[in-house]
């Protein structure tokens, strides 16, 4: 069998899974745990489900799993978080701030 001659994945779908409890627990727990905390909503693609990016006020940041564009909303009401649309708005500097403070954080210990 030649590299491409696999055969593809028949019908709609996603190779990734749902949303389940542990994800929104997850959500949850970093919303109560963290400061100046903003949802950022990721839309569905073909390889993954809808995703929500939080972030805290330093820069810390977790990608969890949510039920659809309405499960993001719903947890920014429950949780007093504002939801942006990152294909509307970008991720904001602090993110990126902070991934390049734990890259170089990463080099020097190696």
């Amino acid at each position: 069998m030649g590299l491409f001659g696999r055969k593809k994945k028949q019908g709609k779908g996603t190779l990734d899974r749902a949303s389940d409890n542990a994800d929104q627990r997850h959500l949850i727990d970093f919303i109560k745990t963290r400061v100046g905390v903003e949802a950022y909503l990721e839309p569905k693609t073909t390889v993954t489900e809808t995703t929500v990016m939080l972030i805290a006020h330093d820069g810390e940041w977790t990608r969890r799993r949510v039920d659809g564009p309405a499960g993001a909303f719903a947890l920014g009401r429950k949780y007093n978080t504002p939801v942006y649309e990152v294909a509307k708005t970008g991720y904001p500097q602090r993110k990126r701030d902070y991934d390049a403070r734990r890259k170089l954080e990463q080099q020097r210990r190696s």
